[in-house]
């Protein structure tokens, strides 16, 4: 079951509130590594951060988790260990997730705008206290959404961003997706299959929909829900889509083949070949248009959406020994 939601999702010492992280004291009378946990201010409420590194002095890293609504605190270890030897990896629970949920809601309904605000805040703080005038910011999946506005919005803030299984065009990306869905039920007569996928459209309207399109689509890549996750993983989705659902769409409607030609900082992505959930031929074509100092696009042959999970050695090396020669 956990495996199923993870899936759907990938489309978390607490200190007192608003204490700075300890790394503004003098580095000749402190311990260089860092592995904390820090609750802070961003955006009006308490959001909950993470540090870990060799060298509290090397570069920061931010990292942008996906979902939207998904916690990767717990588990960034698995596709961070190498890079904490090289960087400060930074993960943060955006709020309305994980720890930063468990420590209070949001008081103001989610928006596109109101989560890329946060983020920039949190950058500028991350730099403050850390005294570093940039730092590298990586995003996977929803992440790549606040990554791509900070790429715009503020590239002077940035060495690089990275941006994983990116959400360039996600209506495109959807609506290719779910014909070759169509097709494939068409052609296996599934009738159960092309009756769920003719009940989608893109906007998602309801979680049914968003469910049916995920359903196949994991069906499709060999990944197929088991009818005794089928009850749990509806459910998740249902609640999920309360909170998320309305902020999805906003963000599945953003398209950067026009909104966003050029960015005035370096930009990297990563993308799976057998990606369908952010399709990798949406990606291909806008990284062939985007214009940026420097750029480079890198194929993992044996991943669909989750880069990290499925091949998390070669994204570390990656960033360590292609992008960050590439732009310190």
């Amino acid at each position: 079951m956990k495996k199923s939601i993870l899936a759907f999702i990938s489309f978390v010492l607490i200190s007192a509130v608003g204490k700075a992280a300890p790394v503004i004291a003098d580095h000749d009378t402190m311990i260089r590594k860092i592995d904390t946990t820090e609750t802070i201010m961003v955006g009006g409420i308490k959001q909950v951060i993470s540090f870990k590194g060799e060298d509290r002095r090397n570069p920061l890293l931010l990292y942008l988790h996906g979902g939207p609504g998904s916690s990767v605190m717990n588990e960034a270890g698995g596709f961070t260990s190498k890079l904490q030897k090289h960087f400060v990896v930074a993960q943060w629970d955006q709020r309305e997730t994980g720890k930063t949920l468990q420590t209070n809601s949001s008081p103001v309904p989610l928006t596109v705008d109101l989560m890329e605000s946060d983020t920039q805040e949190l950058i500028e703080y991350l730099l403050k206290i850390f005294g570093q005038k940039k730092l590298y910011l990586v995003g996977h999946s929803w992440g790549t959404v606040l990554g791509f506005a900070m790429a715009g919005k503020c590239p002077d803030l940035l060495y690089a961003y990275i941006a994983i299984s990116p959400m360039v065009n996600q209506s495109a990306s959807e609506q290719m997706t779910l014909s070759i869905l169509k097709q494939k039920a068409r052609k296996e007569q599934n009738q159960k299959e092309m009756d769920e996928l003719k009940a989608v459209h893109i906007p998602f309207e309801n979680w049914k929909q968003l469910y049916y399109a995920r359903k196949w689509l994991f069906a499709y890549n060999g990944q197929p829900i088991a009818n005794a996750d089928t009850a749990a993983v509806q459910k998740y989705i249902s609640v999920w889509a309360v909170t998320w659902l309305p902020v999805w769409n906003e963000a599945i409607r953003r398209n950067l083949f026009k909104e966003l030609p050029v960015i005035k900082c370096p930009v990297y992505v990563c993308a799976g070949l057998q990606d369908y959930q952010t399709n990798f031929k949406v990606t291909e074509a806008y990284y062939k248009q985007l214009k940026a100092p420097k750029k480079s696009l890198f194929w993992f042959k044996h991943s669909g959406h989750l880069i990290p999970n499925t091949e998390p050695d070669l994204l570390q090396d990656i960033i360590i020994e292609k992008i960050l020669p590439d732009t310190l």
